[in-house]
């Protein structure tokens, strides 16, 4: 049986509690502005002057979150008296949106974003109104992405998603094979070797299955040690990534999983939960967010399995961050605004009916209720505890976007016979070095 090194959970801090905007007195002090510099003064703002301005807020949806979304927009307006614009646009046409608004001089107060990248430079520091002691309040791993290099709270992570796997319990059940438990994970071998097992029972077309994406990919490559960058370095380990990886391609070799489906769609990402709704397929790796849409649309039994493990336990993780531009009109709102939305109790809101998972370490510790699938979201959440914290860094990563799809290209050739697993990975290695230095520029 592999080693399985659990990683300890760090979700038991104390909550902060929120200090309001008008209990600054004009000049106080909050916290330190880091090593060797001044103390970073919190700027006072009384309430009562937000009554009638205006705030823009950009949007995209995940779904069911637009809703949510909307009646808390509407309870912030009532509490402090003033008009939220939410601009819903589709996530393709997010970053060039507000980037012509940027040069434009037409800049949106709030933005939801995936990643801080393209904006780094254009975000106010949320420290100035809502003090530094406020990041206490979330869990350190999505933080990462929200941190500037000189420890700026340049957003809040608003949500969380984790990648991981489903099982049909169905197929489990007829082909005689031990459904995962939750407490005590497989490890990748048994996983493989339940999922084979499943397919030659019930006859089903595949045995595993996965979205073509560079993010369930690096799943695998944190499970077993590794990643593809990681605070501006390029930290691929070829000797991991070549043990994490051959099982996948091995697989795809002997149709075990479906090789046309990663091949057929060229870099692009691409979803395998068809392959697992038409029930082709017993054991599926991708995350969370499904569990709304299988709730919804599967005709069988299901259920989340904890991530397998190798040298590492837990899955990869994702989520939404809220940020506000420097150049804004109102950042003092605008700050009021982020807060507001995400208290625990607003937060819980948005994340049971988005289907996400918290980033608030009260929420994380005392866990969430949600209206469905409840056993399903508490693996994802116990997953958080297993996840190893470089993959935040990792996810956070400006270079990890272009990594990823260079990772998915390689796979896709050693799987299309075009070269092997070692010398594909050698050129993921040199792209994520170069791409790694370009922005370093």
């Amino acid at each position: 049986m592999a080693k399985k090194s659990r990683i300890t959970a760090r979700l038991m801090l104390a909550v902060t509690a929120v200090t309001l905007l008008g209990a600054c007195a004009p000049g106080q002090v909050e916290g330190e502005g880091g090593a060797g510099q001044e103390p970073l003064a919190v700027e006072s703002v009384d309430p009562a002057e937000f009554k009638g301005k205006t705030l823009n807020y950009v949007y995209f949806t995940d779904g069911p979150d637009q809703q949510a979304t909307r009646s808390l927009i509407g309870d912030f307006e009532k509490k402090f008296d003033v008009t939220v614009n939410l601009e819903v646009l589709p996530y393709k046409d997010l970053v060039t949106s507000v980037q012509a608004r940027l040069s434009g001089g037409n800049v949106p107060d709030v933005v939801r974003l995936t990643g801080l990248t393209d904006f780094k430079a254009d975000l106010l520091d949320l420290r100035r109104y809502l003090g530094e002691k406020y990041a206490e309040e979330f869990l350190p791993g999505p933080l990462v992405g929200a941190t500037g290099e000189n420890d700026q709270l340049l957003a809040v992570p608003s949500d969380l998603t984790l990648n991981g796997p489903f099982v049909n319990v169905d197929m489990f059940k007829k082909a005689g094979v031990e459904l995962p438990n939750p407490e005590d994970p497989w490890t990748w071998e048994e996983m493989i070797a339940a999922a084979t097992k499943v397919q030659q029972a019930t006859g089903s077309q595949y045995a595993f299955a996965m979205d073509k994406s560079g993010h369930r990919l690096s799943t695998v490559l944190n499970q077993y040690g590794t990643t593809l960058v990681a605070d501006g370095k390029a930290v691929l380990d070829a000797d991991k990534a070549t043990k994490a990886l051959t099982p996948l391609v091995e697989m795809m070799g002997d149709n075990r999983m479906p090789r046309d489906f990663w091949l057929g769609s060229g870099s692009r990402y691409t979803g395998a939960n068809e392959i697992f709704l038409a029930q082709d397929a017993p054991v599926y790796l991708s995350g969370n967010w499904q569990v709304g849409q299988f709730a919804a649309n599967a005709k069988f039994e299901w259920a989340a399995a904890p991530n397998p493990c190798a040298e590492n336990c837990g899955g990869f993780p994702g989520g939404k961050y809220m940020a506000a531009l420097a150049e804004g009109k109102n950042p003092a709102l605008a700050a009021e605004f982020i807060r507001f939305m995400n208290t625990a109790e607003n937060q819980k809101t948005f994340i049971v009916a988005g289907g996400f998972l918290p980033t608030r370490k009260d929420l994380a510790e005392e866990g969430v209720a949600y209206p469905a699938r409840q056993p399903d979201m508490d693996v994802f959440l116990k997953d958080l505890s297993r996840t190893p914290e470089v993959g935040y860094s990792a996810n956070a990563d400006p270079a990890f976007a272009g990594s990823g799809t260079e990772l998915v290209n390689a796979v896709s050739e050693v799987v299309a016979g075009k070269t092997d697993l070692p010398s594909a990975l050698k050129k993921v290695q040199e792209k994520s070095q170069a791409l790694v230095d370009e922005l370093d520029r």
